[in-house]
């Protein structure tokens, strides 16, 4: 998601930047994820997942500067409301594509990228049903927003757990993630919202119902 010390562009959580027990712990949490989001998958969910995955691979291409850090789309409302429990999936193929080809994150912190998108994803899933009634653009933008921001409160949580000094003065990193992030969150909230309500309007089968 961000960020990298040697100051590229990187959006993901980087070797190093979190510490040994923070990343073997997300690790050990997100091995429990993937095993629940894989738990009675089926053949017919595979085209599916596919799509998205590279939906989501594709979407971390996209690096928007802003300060000394850069933004890229998650889409991980998007991919709640399309895959359910099954978005962990997707997202942790990605991610994996994402270390090996363009090393956009680590491996030593694969575990805490996998989980910083999916609890989100997962989130806007368990949620559906209180949207329900809204319209679909309004769905999507909320997925959209509150799935950027429940990532950025986590990834706040892993680096206070990781050093203090992340929260330390007028700019430090937590800060200028929220400062970086808020504009996202509104962009993403809108794409969403008009990504949901077209595919709505022609094909509202592919949206997982949580029942």
């Amino acid at each position: 998601m961000i960020i990298n010390r040697k100051g590229g562009d990187n959006m993901h959580v980087a070797d190093g930047v979190l510490s040994v027990s923070v990343a073997i712990g997300t690790t050990v949490a997100a091995v429990g994820l993937i095993a629940y989001s894989l738990k009675g998958i089926k053949e017919d969910e595979v085209p599916k997942i596919s799509l998205l995955t590279g939906a989501f691979f594709v979407s971390s291409l996209i690096n928007i500067p802003i300060g000394p850090t850069s933004v890229h789309p998650l889409l991980g409302g998007f991919l709640g409301l399309v895959l359910g429990r099954r978005a962990p999936v997707g997202i942790f193929i990605g991610l994996i594509l994402q270390a090996t080809l363009f090393q956009h994150g680590g491996l030593s912190t694969l575990g805490a990228n996998t989980l910083l998108m999916s609890l989100p994803a997962l989130f806007i899933y368990w949620l559906s049903n209180i949207f329900h009634k809204k319209s679909p653009f309004v769905k999507g933008f909320f997925a959209g927003f509150l799935a950027i921001c429940g990532g950025v409160a986590l990834l706040i949580i892993l680096l206070l757990f990781s050093d203090q000094r992340y929260g330390e003065g007028t700019f430090s990193v937590i800060n200028i993630l929220l400062i970086a992030y808020l504009p996202l969150a509104l962009l993403e909230g809108v794409l969403t919202g008009f990504s949901v309500k077209y595919l709505y309007s022609v094909r509202p089968s592919l949206f997982i119902k949580k029942g």
